[in-house]
């Protein structure tokens, strides 16, 4: 049985292929334009959750408008296959480039890696994060300018897993922490390296050996120039923290590192220079290759855009006439032209989906200029709060990030951000009063948080927090919110329980003991002193959930508990509690709903 194709496209050549699909370059039959199409293997296509993966990926780059950026036409789906038509731009990977030409010069490297991270810093303006940033994704064009492409496992900020390309991998990525724009920092600041040096910052003979190396090893500032040192010192930082917090914060360290460096020309030079190593691989360009490009410089995005077609939507990146009629005049032009048969489109939620004859269905962006509602994205924001005297000589103060939401209706917007700082609000209220009969000094809350969770329905944060000054322990107590992002309430631990009466959380004591090193808070039983009892409180982290001195969050896993373990009535004398309750532990005592919303399996009928 033949391979399915898209209709009305001719195969002009394979750019790649792969276990889950390939890329062709094609050419409209009408036109004679040429586009770049991804298809789906012939044998996932009819995996739902592939399909669903090649639909996210064709929303997400959809979203995505940016010169530095291969853009999107649309997503064709019939029931015999799947395929994402793109931009075709005319250029070698820098992969090949740099193992043609080796090393490039400072200037050159620097060039190439500012306009990588514009291309980044449009996704992580949207809450997106690459996740596969590497030498094969990057298209160095003739005129020395470059494009990025392949966002097939980019997702949302806040998202977990360990996908990814090793050798370019974050150390938060090998742990399997959630991904921020700083993961695609540390990924260019490796590819930056690999450009400036010939070689990548680690290698080892197997994965374990790698991922050791991403996660310990010193960082080899002293292998690139000296100007160069403190921006590879930035990028590659173990802590993610310890980074530049996304594309643009990176770009900008760069610019003044590399007009210090190497004069205000250093760009105009590093683009030439990029573009001689790039000619002297143009017959590699596929476009140039087949006569149907200019020596190098990119496709037409315009003529790209026509041959893709669109239901009155221009691709991300083209010049002029690359918009279409409207999605009632789209018909007989393009995709949907090709497709045949009649049609009838839709607008709604920023993107046009067209229903075609014979079971057909294309997806893509709306017009420019459109009105677009753009999805809820939760991202970090700096946090200073002004220094307040709390009395007793001591004054008071917070720093450091919060997470917040944007896109959406205004007013939910508020109201989420509002929910998401209620637990430090009330953290901060009850350290002044307890630091301001301390007095001694200036004290400073500095918070870190971590996206633990975020789906359609909820947003998960977890708050690290730690006082400086001058105090006694204690006073490093972890913050937690979760929120529906449908309607903005917040939920407090007491909130995800069904019956939050001290009666019905009484079990979760020992569930989370069990999940504790050693499966106890404080001292393994039978240890503690001749003649102490442990006071309440020492074995029932439940009796304080609703005091507040209990943080609570759900997690892809299960629901994270911290708290401070007493002992002899000292509040913090065991240290902070933290960990994990499996929900498969939990399920019975955790709200239905909350369950729905989480990757829980729900019990199957008998």
């Amino acid at each position: 049985m033949a391979e399915w194709r898209v209709p009305g496209y001719s195969e002009l050549r394979p750019l790649g292929e792969g276990a889950q699909g390939r890329v062709v370059l094609a050419r409209h039959d009408a036109t004679g334009r040429p586009a770049a199409i991804k298809y789906l293997a012939d044998s996932l296509a009819g995996d739902e959750e592939f399909r669903g993966r090649f639909r996210a990926e064709a929303g997400l780059l959809s979203r995505l408008r940016n010169p530095f950026i291969a853009g999107l036409y649309g997503l064709v789906e019939t029931p015999d296959g799947a395929a994402i038509v793109m931009e075709a731009v005319d250029g070698a990977s820098l992969k090949a480039v740099l193992a043609e030409r080796g090393p490039l010069a400072p200037e050159a490297a620097l060039a190439l890696l500012k306009g990588s991270l514009q291309g980044l810093a449009a996704a992580h303006d949207l809450g997106i994060v690459h996740r596969d940033y590497k030498p094969a994704n990057v298209i160095v064009r003739g005129d020395g300018l470059s494009k990025l492409i392949d966002f097939g496992i980019a997702v949302d900020a806040g998202a977990s897993g360990r996908a990814g390309t090793p050798v370019y991998m974050a150390p938060e990525q090998w742990r399997d922490e959630p991904a921020s724009p700083a993961t695609d920092v540390y990924a260019a600041a490796c590819v930056f390296f690999e450009c400036v040096t010939g070689r990548r910052p680690y290698a080892a003979e197997d994965q374990a050996g790698l991922m050791g190396r991403h996660l310990t090893a010193p960082i080899p500032v002293e292998d690139v120039p000296g100007p160069l040192r403190p921006l590879i010192a930035r990028g590659l930082a173990k802590n993610p923290w310890d980074r530049p917090m996304g594309a643009a914060a990176f770009a900008s360290e760069l610019e003044s590192a590399a007009s210090a460096a190497y004069g205000p020309d250093w760009e105009g030079h590093g683009v030439r220079t990029l573009a001689g190593a790039a000619a002297a691989l143009s017959m590699l360009f596929p476009l140039t290759a087949l006569g149907l490009g200019s020596g190098g410089a990119s496709a037409s995005a315009a003529g790209a855009a026509g041959a893709a077609g669109s239901a009155g939507a221009g691709a991300a990146g083209t010049g002029g006439g690359g918009a279409g009629a409207g999605a009632a005049g789209a018909a007989g032009k393009g995709v949907l032209g090709t497709l045949g048969a009649k049609g009838t489109a839709a607008v709604a939620g920023g993107a046009a989906a067209v229903a075609v004859g014979g079971g057909a269905a294309v997806y893509v962006s709306v017009a420019d200029g459109a009105p677009e509602q753009r999805p809820i994205v939760a991202q970090l924001a700096a946090l200073s709060e002004p220094q307040q005297d709390i009395g007793n000589g001591a004054t008071f103060r917070a720093q450091g990030q919060i997470v917040r939401v944007t896109g959406g209706d205004a007013a939910l917007n508020r109201k989420i951000n509002r929910a998401l700082r209620a637990p430090l609000e009330q953290r901060w209220a009850k350290t002044r009063t307890g630091l301001g009969r301390i007095g001694r000094g200036g004290y400073t809350d500095v918070v870190k948080p971590a996206i633990l969770m975020r789906n359609d329905r909820l947003l998960s944060v977890w708050y690290s927090v730690g006082l400086r000054g001058d105090r006694g322990s204690g006073w490093d107590q972890p913050q937690a919110a979760t929120v529906d992002l449908r309607t903005g309430a917040s939920y407090r631990p007491p909130d995800l329980f069904r019956d939050p009466a001290e009666r019905g959380l009484a079990p979760l004591d020992e569930k989370i003991k069990a999940n504790l090193p050693g499966g106890f808070y404080c001292r393994a039983p039978g240890t503690a002193p001749p003649g102490v009892v442990l006071p309440r409180g020492t074995d029932n982290p439940s009796a304080f959930i609703k005091s507040g001195d209990v943080a609570m969050a759900l997690t892809p896993d299960g629901v994270r508990v911290a708290f401070y373990g007493a002992l002899l009535g000292y509040e913090s004398a065991c240290g902070l509690q933290d960990t994990v309750v499996p929900y498969a532990d939990v399920s019975e005592m955790l709200k239905p709903a909350l369950l729905k919303a989480v990757p829980y399996p729900s019990p199957k009928r008998s």
